[in-house]
């Protein structure tokens, strides 16, 4: 009760008080009515309740933490002005602009019925248009694509105003093509699907051969970033980057429920993913994960300021040679004896893989997590996010879509 007492004390201190010594006079009965027993209470409970209450709406209600999130968060006229956002990333997907400078496109017809001449209103219209456009949904909607959503360049898919799910259908295809924004959208229970005649641009429509069911694809793409999203259920991969793909950025976004997370970079035969740089910052990884946070082959990834929660077999694996820098991460092991090891190696002996870099950098390990570092040391270089010593609770405490409405920050 002492604590409880004193936040109604300091409430009521910022809700009466401050005005009043800002306008330079102390309260009188005008303000407030005091009682020997009951203490000082407005003459009007409900208006005192209301005001209470948006007190504590004001010291509660967003807080944004990471260096992402500062670009753009917690600002109420966000949804006027949505473009901003394009300035936001950071890590090697830094620079990735979207659909800025290009008109606002609005969802208004969640249907997918015709792949290769969609109508005007649904997602894949907007997708396939060979303009920068700024895509926004006009209410809560549940996107079952027929086919993969094959996306054009310079777009932005905000999710922002409303809740968006991409469901039980196909799922984001962003190959061969550049600036692309992924936003605040929630792709669960992704499909394999049969392929067919595909729009991807304002050209002819050309056929398609069947997709997996990853929930995000990314093939020979670069200035890639995919911030504030929940992933989850699919038959293969949440997010694949592959193909010499390369300027990516992975933030804020929740995984769950799935087992081969991501995958950085095809097989052992597509040496061009040397050239891949991917960040992955402030995601959450929770119970339900079983491996791939991620998978490399080749390339260069940064994992920095992320939160593992009880993996089933391992957080982060890779073959061919890659790179990766892990920083200020927390590693939570799964319970019982087995899997505390963090990393995992594949299909190389311990004479190669001794070699490859893979260094842990004030990393927090816990439940008897164990991560193996090996080979020489990874320079920074100046499109990597440099680490937060804030905990990772507060720098993922919103990962996943946000619940965001206009007129109010987000």
């Amino acid at each position: 009760m002492g604590d409880h007492n004193l936040f109604l004390s300091f409430a009521y201190v910022l809700v009466f008080m401050v005005p009043l010594i800002l306008a330079g006079r102390a309260p009188d009965c005008n303000d407030i009515d005091c009682d020997p027993n009951q203490g000082c209470y407005s003459q009007n409970p409900e208006l005192f309740a209301a005001e209470f209450e948006g007190a504590r709406r004001a010291l509660t209600e967003c807080k944004a933490v990471n260096e992402i999130d500062k670009c753009w968060r917690c600002k109420p006229d966000w949804a006027d002005n949505r473009q901003a956002l394009a300035d936001c990333a950071l890590g090697f997907g830094k620079g990735t602009t979207g659909g800025k400078g290009g008109d606002i496109y609005e969802v208004t017809d969640p249907s997918d019925d015709d792949c290769a001449e969609p109508k005007e209103g649904t997602l894949r219209w907007g997708v396939t248009r060979d303009r920068p456009l700024w895509i926004t949904f006009s209410k809560d909607m549940v996107i079952t694509l027929k086919q993969e959503l094959v996306i054009n360049n310079d777009k932005t898919i905000d999710g922002r105003g409303a809740k968006v799910e991409i469901a039980n259908g196909g799922g984001l295809t962003i190959m061969n093509v550049k600036n692309v924004i992924v936003h605040g959208i929630h792709i669960h229970h992704i499909i394999e699907t049969p392929g067919g005649t595909i729009r991807s641009n304002e050209g002819k429509p050309g056929p398609r051969s069947a997709a997996d069911g990853d929930n995000i694809c990314v093939f020979g793409a670069t200035q890639v970033w995919i911030d504030h999203c929940w992933l989850h259920d699919g038959p293969d991969g949440l997010i694949d980057v592959t193909m010499a793909s390369t300027m990516v950025t992975i933030s804020n976004c929740k995984f769950s429920s799935h087992d081969k997370v991501m995958l950085l970079g095809a097989d052992a035969t597509h040496s061009e993913d040397k050239a891949m740089r991917v960040t992955l910052a402030y995601n959450k990884f929770v119970e339900g994960c079983i491996q791939r946070m991620p998978r490399c082959r080749w390339g260069l990834t940064q994992v920095v300021n992320n939160d593992f929660e009880r993996w089933g077999e391992y957080a982060i694996g890779g073959s061919n040679e890659p790179t990766i820098l892990s920083q200020g991460n927390k590693y939570v092991a799964p319970d019982g004896a087995n899997f505390k090891e963090v990393t995992r190696r594949a299909e190389a002996t311990e004479a190669e893989w001794s070699k490859w870099s893979w260094k842990s950098e004030n990393d927090v390990f816990e439940n008897g997590a164990v991560f193996k570092s090996s080979g020489g040391d990874i320079p920074m270089t100046p499109e990597m996010i440099q680490p937060s010593t804030i905990p990772i609770e507060e720098l993922t405490a919103v990962a996943g879509a946000l619940d965001c409405k206009a007129g109010a920050p987000c």
